[in-house]
């Protein structure tokens, strides 16, 4: 009996780690947090993707990387495009950073770019990316005030798959692996995997 409540509270814990693994770090600032939110009914209550950018949605985004450069969403028109939110205190988002880089390096049809929602200096998130290398470009918003076409993730990670005409095929509210993201471009008419 012991042993059955034992593992019975360990797996109580690990579902509560894996629920709440990224949710805002308390250190990072919400949107809410500096005034609350207005009550509303039930019937008028968002669901948690509301302001995201839907399958069909035509998105911008054009932001400087932190390497100096400019990412322009529109400049990427002919190839499959994953934006990927994520935050440098995101376990599952830095989990999912290597294969997403080596998604990118290995299929020139399909480009990336990280979008880091950290509050914190550009030359912090430079120094991580020196730990955490990807080769893909990233940008850095605040996460109070995300890219306009995209809206303020409630969790991350969260990726969109834009196909090369500009618009979103598929949003992708947990983790990513390469294999789903080549599963969505086949399934959307490109190429299959390997190709």
């Amino acid at each position: 009996m012991n042993t059955m409540n034992r593992s019975l509270r360990l797996s109580a814990i690990a579902a509560v780690l894996v629920l709440a693994a990224c949710k805002p770090h308390p250190g990072q600032p919400q949107a809410t947090a500096s005034k609350p939110a207005p009550v509303q009914s039930a019937a008028s209550t968002p669901s948690p993707s509301a302001g995201l950018a839907d399958v069909g949605a035509q998105p911008k985004l054009h932001l400087p990387t932190v390497d100096g450069k400019i990412f322009d969403l529109a400049e990427q028109r002919g190839h499959w495009v994953v934006v990927n939110d994520w935050a440098t205190w995101c376990g599952p988002c830095l989990e999912e950073m290597p294969d997403l880089s080596a998604l990118a390096a290995l299929r020139e049809y399909i480009k990336v770019v990280g979008v880091a929602n950290d509050d914190i200096a550009p030359a912090e998130l430079r120094a991580f990316l020196q730990k955490h290398p990807v080769v893909y470009p990233i940008v850095q918003v605040d996460p109070a005030a995300p890219p306009a076409d995209f809206g303020m993730p409630p969790t991350l990670p969260v990726s969109w798959l834009i196909d090369p005409q500009g618009k979103v095929v598929k949003r992708f509210m947990r983790p990513v692996k390469a294999a789903d993201i080549e599963a969505a471009i086949a399934a959307a008419g490109g190429p299959a995997a390997g190709t």
